[in-house]
């Protein structure tokens, strides 16, 4: 595992990898190019991708092809199927059920956050650099930010929209804790979520809490999950408005024909969240 604080740095240059390897997939490049690409021996660079992935730089791309997450939505079922299937035991399923979330309630919302201090820091993470924010009550936004061009302004401007009446405080040493606990390579106590969304929204956000890491369900899945099999277009728009990336799983919803779709935080995240995760429990 990677840890949180030394993993950004190295993070850019996988990020430029696996956009090079998916630029250029049909002719499949060998380890040398890639490792040009970004300017590292063929040794350290292998090194540098199999400590962060645990495979091969090949082997990860197999796993974004629209034919293996098509193979992969088939075997998913149903979203209660995708995470018995998990089974309780799984590292990976063990976390995610640490995690609980807690709409805001409606006078929060009428008054956009008043009374609430919102403590917010930029973490390094296996991912890169993400803005954390949080409250006496729970995380409230977790944004992943572009490594290879971050902008904090952006990230914290959508959690002042979101609470545009709260009190942000910039305070790294709070929400530190919680970004090591976010991308803990085990359980580490309950992470709790305060979000701010509609009723529709929290009830899409709870059902993609039970999307197992390592599986992928297509927004149909998700749809039939909270009983409303015909409201694909809210169910993307509030898969797209996750303010909580990779504790509320939205990556894990791809399109049903196995393209991975839009990301609100980029496709190429999308494609590193959902490739680490099936190379560690898929």
């Amino acid at each position: 595992m990677i840890s949180a604080e030394t993993s950004s740095p190295d993070y850019q240059r996988i990020a430029r990898a696996i956009r090079f390897l998916e630029e250029n997939f049909r002719r499949q490049p060998n380890l040398e190019e890639v490792a040009a690409a970004v300017s590292l021996s063929p040794f350290h660079f292998q090194r540098l991708f199999s400590e962060w992935a645990g495979i091969s730089p090949k082997r990860f791309v197999q796993f974004l092809t629209a034919d293996f997450l098509k193979q992969r939505l088939a075997a998913a079922g149903s979203l209660a199927e995708a995470a018995e299937d998990a089974g309780l035991s799984a590292p990976s399923r063990l976390h995610d059920l640490l995690v609980t979330l807690e709409a805001a309630t409606p006078q929060q919302v009428r008054t956009g956050g008043a009374g609430l201090r919102i403590a917010y820091g930029v973490h390094a993470t296996p991912f890169g650099p993400a803005l954390l924010a949080a409250t006496d009550r729970g995380l409230c936004a977790l944004h992943l930010l572009d490594a290879l061009q971050p902008d904090q302004p952006a990230a914290l401007t959508a959690v002042r929209h979101s609470w545009p009446q709260a009190e942000l405080v910039a305070d790294a040493a709070l929400t530190a804790p919680l970004a090591a606990q976010a991308f803990a390579p085990a359980a580490a106590g309950p992470l709790h979520l305060l979000v701010r969304g509609t009723n529709f929204q929290v009830k899409v956000w709870e059902a993609l809490l039970r999307v197992p890491a390592g599986q992928v369900v297509s927004y149909q899945h998700v749809a039939r999950a909270i009983g409303q099999p015909k409201a694909l277009q809210a169910v993307g728009s509030a898969v797209g408005a996750n303010p909580v990336a990779v504790l509320i799983p939205c990556h894990r919803v791809i399109r049903k024909e196995g393209a991975l779709g839009e990301y609100r935080w980029g496709s190429a995240t999308k494609k590193a969240l959902i490739g680490w995760e099936m190379a560690r429990f898929g």
